[in-house]
């Protein structure tokens, strides 16, 4: 585990930008308010590294990305995105002339492209729409996956599972002509693909689309025949491939010892020698750059704060030190980084490294959003039941205006495989809301989760509700025996994963008089047998058919009978992950019990409500569910 250590060469705007939050620390955040900010991702500097293009998105948007593009020596921005519309995967050509990306100004998603001020022009008319795409490394043709135009949509009758015709097919664009031929692997499902050079094309894929495990391996095709070739087999499950700019080596993420996820850099030159990279920590790599041959670039989760790492091909991985946490990032050709960072003090906002280490504001993400006031939070390290650290956030009210403890609401991140980070998001959005309304929340990364070594990942495999959720409560018994928490006003919520930790928790205690319930799992097999992909959970469980033990053990539905927290449950109509039926499973369960419980749906919505106006109202819905049961 790496230990923070203080860093002093934060740029003046960081210090304005705190101080203005500070002055609006004591206002009560409406959920209209919490839910205004914007982040950005998916960053690209330009080849020349003059402009960066980049996405931004907001709930005000209803969460639909929009492109911005931002000149870095004058700072001035432009939207390219048209009201109403959603815009996203902005790629410079290699030359840097033109601007390519995914836009649904027309009815379906196409591939457009803009050259300098230019207004963009449509360089794809599927009438299924474009998944995905990337330039060639001449710049002459740009790859591409989409369905064939004739394939059926799902209102086309019948639907039938794991037909062919659903699978998407990879086209190869003449982007001077704007004519477009197929490649005949029309029977592989592609996860994603790069170029390796201009007649190569490395895929991550599977010749086996109907089974519902992680199948993929890495396959390479050739542009000028179709013909397919096994490439390499890395270990499940993979992802994140990227090829070095000479088409090389390439690297992915993967996993060195048998999932749950991919979480470490692997680096090759041909199929055959793929290996680990050795000497970086044992921590979770999020995503990799490979702005020029020589040198790639990593961001690591490290429990609550998101680091960058340069890991030259030939020499030992150094960490760059910045003063924020990084939510997304790029690198120019001379090392330049430009990165969107954020903290507990700090909104999210675009800055740039110059090679000398100095740090200066580019952009204006929050601007024309309203103040948010941030309260003061403190990262911090718990021993749990087994003397296992587990680090946490504990945010509190700025001014509570009482002597009285105060209560307290324990919030649960989603995952597992997932962690709170430094930065505001819409977990944190949902803590900062409820502590400038006079609580403290309480954040805690327990086993299992993001951003700590390989075996805290893997340390609640089959053991839900188990060690993680006595981590939640040793922490929060550690947090009340500071003395400033009102013990018999305590809260607990989440989503999704954390949704279910927090079923789970009412049917373990009585401590918690409310809860919140989003898109949790009630019944782990039900769940199993209707979810859309189940190969996650049959790495934690294994399959129902022949765990059932395994899966009534891990299920809060196997102990609903002990609840009687009073408890508020929210969802989409349209959740493939966590099915509708899990929520309501619950609701009928508790009202079965006679535990008082209130249900809200959201009509075309799935795992995560996108709109904003549902999200508003389930802030306020959270916000007036909390005040009822934990203020007197």
């Amino acid at each position: 585990m790496m230990l923070r250590t203080p860093f002093l060469a934060v740029s003046l705007a960081i210090f304005v930008m705190g101080a203005a939050v500070a002055e609006n620390a004591n206002r009560p955040m409406t959920p209209e308010a919490a839910l205004s900010y914007v982040r950005a991702g998916d960053l690209h500097v330009s080849p020349d590294g003059r402009r960066l293009a980049y996405v931004a998105i907001s709930y005000r948007w209803d969460w639909q990305p929009h492109i911005r593009l931002l000149d870095l020596a004058s700072g001035k921005e432009d939207e390219i995105t048209p009201a109403g519309k959603s815009e996203r995967s902005p790629q410079w050509s290699p030359d840097g002339k033109w601007l390519a990306f995914l836009s649904n100004r027309g009815r379906a998603t196409q591939i457009y492209a803009m050259q300098g001020s230019s207004d963009p022009v449509a360089l794809t008319a599927r009438s299924r729409g474009v998944q995905s795409f990337h330039w060639s490394p001449d710049g002459r043709t740009i790859a591409y996956l989409a369905q064939a135009d004739d394939a059926p949509s799902s209102d086309d009758g019948p639907q039938v599972a794991d037909r062919a015709t659903d699978l998407a097919h990879l086209w190869i664009l003449d982007v001077a002509a704007k004519s477009a031929h197929e490649l005949p692997i029309k029977t592989m499902r592609i996860d994603e693909f790069q170029w390796q050079d201009d007649g190569h094309i490395l895929l991550v894929a599977t010749d086996r689309p109907a089974v519902e495990e992680d199948t993929d391996a890495l396959y390479r095709i050739s542009v000028r025949n179709g013909a397919v070739e096994l490439f390499a087999k890395p270990p499940q499950p993979f992802e994140g491939l990227t090829v070095s700019p000479d088409g090389r080596r390439f690297a992915l993420l993967s996993t060195s010892t048998d999932g749950p996820f991919a979480r470490n850099l692997f680096i090759g030159t041909d199929g055959n020698d793929l290996h680990k990279v050795p000497q970086l920590p044992d921590l979770t790599v999020a995503e990799g750059r490979w702005p020029e041959a020589s040198t790639l670039w990593a961001r690591l989760n490290d429990g609550f704060t998101n680091r960058i790492w340069r890991v030259p091909a030939n020499g030992t991985p150094q960490e760059i030190r910045l003063p924020l946490s990084v939510a997304a990032f790029d690198v120019t050709r001379d090392g330049k980084i430009a990165f969107a960072g954020e903290d507990y003090a700090h909104l999210p906002e675009l800055y740039l490294r110059d090679t000398n280490g100095r740090i200066r504001q580019i952009g204006h993400l929050q601007s024309g959003t309203p103040q948010i006031p941030l309260s003061p939070a403190t990262v911090f390290w718990t021993k749990s039941f087994d003397g296992t650290p587990i680090e946490a956030a504990l945010l509190k009210p700025s001014a509570s205006g009482t002597k009285r403890k105060l209560p307290l609401v324990l919030l649960v991140h989603g995952g597992p495989a997932s962690n709170f980070s430094e930065g505001y998001g819409w977990e944190v959005a949902w803590g900062q809301m409820l502590a400038s309304h006079g609580y403290e929340v309480l954040m805690v990364n327990p086993r299992g989760s993001n951003g700590y070594s390989e075996d805290f990942a893997k340390a609640n495999r089959g053991d839900w509700g188990g060690g993680d959720y006595r981590d939640l409560m040793a922490v929060l018994d550690a947090v009340i025996a500071r003395g400033e928490t009102d013990p018999d006003r305590l809260g607990i919520g989440g989503w999704s994963y954390g949704g279910e930790m927090s079923e789970w928790a009412i049917t373990q205690t009585n401590r918690f008089k409310a809860a919140v319930v989003g898109a949790g799992v009630f019944d782990q097999q039900a769940e199993f047998e209707t979810e859309h992909n189940p190969a996650g959970d049959e790495w934690y469980f294994g399959t129902p058919w022949e765990h059932p033990d395994v899966f009534a053990r891990n299920s809060p539905a196997s102990f609903i009978r002990r609840a009687h927290t009073p408890t508020l449950i929210f969802d989409g109509e349209e959740d493939q992950s966590n099915p509708v039926g899990q929520s309501k499973g619950l609701y009928r369960a508790l009202k079965h019990f006679g535990v008082e419980t209130e249900m809200v749906l959201y009509p075309g919505e799935g795992h995560s409500p996108k709109k904003g106006s549902y999200n508003i109202d389930m802030f306020t819905r959270i916000l007036d569910w909390y005040d009822r049961h934990l203020k007197p």
